[in-house]
């Protein structure tokens, strides 16, 4: 029986973590690295995860970073590749980075509904199959995707980004039921309501912010921090018995 301390261990693992510029992103892969992994941290422009890598070199890991076009898929074929080529494979995936519009439906432009889904979902099942197929023929790995709340409801004004969340959670499910018997754990965190760039029209918002508030058990909104926890079981081996799970980490949000 493996004790907590190995379980919970990523020491010898390498991961990489898309979208870690800033925000939950940049929270998930210093939790990785403060867990032992090595990690490649990506973001949409060169030097974007400065910060990111910065803060793992002080804390003692190890980091790279790799820029990546998500609405791309020649950029995110490049990102897999390079990322494989950094230390011979990858461990974990965490499929973070995303995009979000906010348009009432009949205005909602045709632009910004394909730039999000092919971002959101198209690429994240793209960048998975890449890394996948590599994780396939090592006998081992663990993705996790960023699903959302808009996993399980509709939302106000933002109905691309529902699409692709609900996308998300449906393909974390398919691929869990093909690659188990690989050794392959591939489950989906669903954030609750996080304080970063991405809510921050909610927050500024006091009708909204007010009611998002009072929904919620905790009665506040999530620090990023407060994700590491979820994201490095389902990246450790004390996650090898979980497969296609959708994990809420929401303060009590879906429970109320």
């Amino acid at each position: 029986m493996l004790d907590a301390n190995k379980m919970f261990s990523l020491q010898g693992k390498t991961a990489l973590v898309t979208g870690s510029s800033r925000g939950l992103g940049q929270a998930l892969a210093l939790g990785l690295a403060n867990a032992g992994a090595k990690v490649v941290c990506s973001s949409s422009r060169m030097g974007g995860c400065d910060d990111t890598v910065q803060k793992i070199t002080e804390m003692g890991g190890e980091a790279i970073q790799i820029a990546a076009d998500l609405n791309d898929s020649e950029s995110v074929s490049a990102l897999a590749q390079s990322a494989l080529e950094w230390q011979g494979s990858i461990d974990v995936l965490i499929n973070n980075g995303g995009t979000i519009a906010r348009y009432p439906a009949v205005d909602f432009p045709e632009d910004e509904w394909l730039k999000v889904i092919n971002i959101n979902l198209n690429n994240a099942f793209l960048l998975s199959r890449l890394i996948g197929k590599k994780m396939i023929e090592q006998g081992s790995g663990k993705i996790v995707n960023i699903a959302s709340m808009l996993s399980y409801s509709g939302g106000i004004t933002v109905p691309a980004y529902t699409a692709s969340k609900h996308g998300i959670a449906g393909v974390t499910k398919a691929l869990a039921n093909e690659w188990a018997a690989n050794n392959i754990q591939v489950n989906a965190i669903a954030p609750g309501y996080f304080r970063t760039d991405n809510t921050q029209a909610l927050q500024d918002n006091p009708e909204r912010n007010r009611d998002i508030q009072n929904r919620i058990p905790a009665g506040q909104w999530g620090e990023p921090e407060q994700l590491v926890g979820a994201a490095v079981f389902l990246s450790s081996a004390a996650s090898d018995y979980v497969n296609g799970h959708i994990l809420a980490v929401d303060g009590g949000w879906l429970a109320r």
